[in-house]
């Protein structure tokens, strides 16, 4: 049974950080393109981040523009683990951020939400 367990949610103020884990199990974690979403209140849920494998042991990361220069994505395939180091976080951040996984999907396959595996989510809130 494949599990997706996001922490790290929480309550900042804008200008702050926070730090999201994802840990991944019951699949072979090497093979999963993972990424991160969010879906605020009323809104679709949307692309944040992913990283694909782009060969050998090289992974790539690719952010939404609204994050970019924010957000850093890192993976530890050795913990299963995907991380989203959030800084400059502002109140549009505000949303449930779910882990994804999706195997040996490319960018654009993740862009366009094509996941084999979601996370229960994870609430960011950034006050004013």
């Amino acid at each position: 049974q494949v599990q997706l367990v996001e922490s790290g949610g929480g309550l900042v103020q804008a200008g702050g950080s926070l730090r999201l884990s994802c840990a991944a199990s019951g699949l072979t974690f090497s093979n999963y393109a993972m990424g991160w979403f969010r879906q605020a209140p009323g809104q679709e849920r949307e692309f944040v981040v992913a990283v694909t494998w782009r060969g050998g042991n090289i992974y790539l990361p690719d952010y939404a523009d609204s994050v970019k220069g924010r957000f850093t994505i890192t993976r530890d395939n050795a913990k299963n683990t995907v991380y989203l180091q959030m800084n400059s976080l502002k109140p549009d951040d505000t949303a449930v951020y779910y882990c994804a996984a999706a195997a040996f999907a490319t960018t654009q396959a993740m862009r366009n939400s094509r996941i084999n595996y979601w996370g229960q989510g994870t609430q960011v809130t950034v006050s004013s």
